[in-house]
């Protein structure tokens, strides 16, 4: 049967793509939450917008008063929270926004939540879910051995970091003291079509296809576990529908790469798909910059949890999704474009000590 969806955050990287994915390949009724900050886009939810199924409010999750009215009137079975301050630069220059909607917007939506829910008639308030949707990062670092499992401890080590754990903390709390019914997913860095351009793989695309620099932090030796956005989409939806209740499942891409390994593949598909005589080698471009403040060394992902009780594996694997995200930021100029030409241009954050 078809759901009613509440979508928080659901003009942004991950958030649009669940969003084009529950119109385009689900039954069901979606209303994305947006504040429309710098990384809100509205333009990655052109191709779905004109869908009968698709509504927008644009309202910030930490203001009960606007959030209140909504859930009165669009009645969702399902909360999918994905609206979150994310970027790990963008805390260390101002962790007080982080703490605004990481925090207390958790905090606000779950309170409003809670309050809806209790007052759903039993069939509807049996099938009710809160998903909340976070980051490996809560974690910490790793060494060269391990994995990050779900009851792997929590030690975050950047202000956004931090803000997710607690953001975690609070609805896990919110299920074993109230009862509400949630479930959490940490996911691995994602990367694909429609990605800000601060992040490491979409500013190398688009640094190598205008012959600028190419920054990598330190000697570009931190690992992430690399997750294609359209995946995550896919296990997100998963674990909103079928995941158990009061759990957490992991979400990774087993795709381990050292950041400098990315950045030269990069490099090579830009040169193979988009050659420039004049740029030359787009390797020629790699700059090593001052490593950030606090940088984890290492994150990789144990999925073993949701492979196992829901069935889900990715599709892609790191090749073939960097592959397919160079095509679409070489054919799809005028999202970028536009992305660059407002607040953001490619300039260096997170050097605050």
């Amino acid at each position: 049967m078809p759901k009613r969806i509440l979508v928080t955050g659901g003009a942004g990287f991950i958030g649009s793509a669940v969003v084009r994915k529950l119109i385009r390949e689900t039954p069901h009724h979606v209303l994305v939450v947006d504040k429309l900050t710098y990384a809100g886009n509205l333009d990655s939810l052109a191709d779905v917008s004109d869908c009968p199924r698709y509504r927008f409010e644009r309202a910030d999750i930490a203001n009960a008063d606007r959030l209140r009215p909504l859930l009165r009137t669009w009645q969702p079975d399902t909360i999918m929270h994905l609206a979150a301050e994310s970027h790990v630069d963008r805390s260390i220059d101002g962790p007080g926004e982080f703490v605004h909607t990481n925090v207390v917007g958790t905090f606000t939506l779950l309170q409003e939540a809670l309050g809806y829910w209790q007052k759903l008639p039993s069939g509807r308030k049996d099938g009710f879910r809160f998903h909340h949707i976070s980051t490996d990062e809560v974690f910490g670092s790793l060494g060269p051995d391990g994995y990050f499992h779900e009851e792997y401890p929590y030690q975050p080590n950047s202000p956004y970091s931090a803000s997710k754990a607690a953001s975690d903390h609070f609805v896990r709390a919110w299920h074993h003291t109230y009862g509400l019914p949630t479930v959490i997913t940490n996911c691995s860095n994602n990367y694909g079509p429609y990605h800000f351009p601060e992040k490491l793989i979409p500013l190398t695309i688009l640094n190598a296809l205008e012959g600028k620099p190419l920054p990598v932090y330190g000697k570009g030796e931190n690992v992430r576990d690399w997750l294609y956005v359209d995946d995550h989409a896919d296990a997100l939806i998963l674990v909103a529908t079928e995941g158990r209740i009061g759990e957490s499942y992991n979400i990774g891409g087993h795709n381990e790469r050292r950041n400098i390994d990315v950045v030269r593949a990069v490099c090579r598909l830009v040169d193979e798909m988009a050659p420039d005589r004049a740029i030359g080698p787009r390797e020629g471009l790699i700059t090593f910059v001052t490593d950030r403040p606090g940088h984890d060394l290492r994150y990789a992902i144990d999925a073993s949890k949701i492979e196992r009780e829901l069935g889900w594996k990715p599709s892609e694997t790191f090749e073939s999704g960097l592959r397919k995200t160079v095509a679409w930021y070489l054919e799809n100029r005028p999202w970028w474009e536009r992305v660059r030409s407002g607040g953001y241009r490619g300039e260096r954050l997170g050097t605050a000590t």
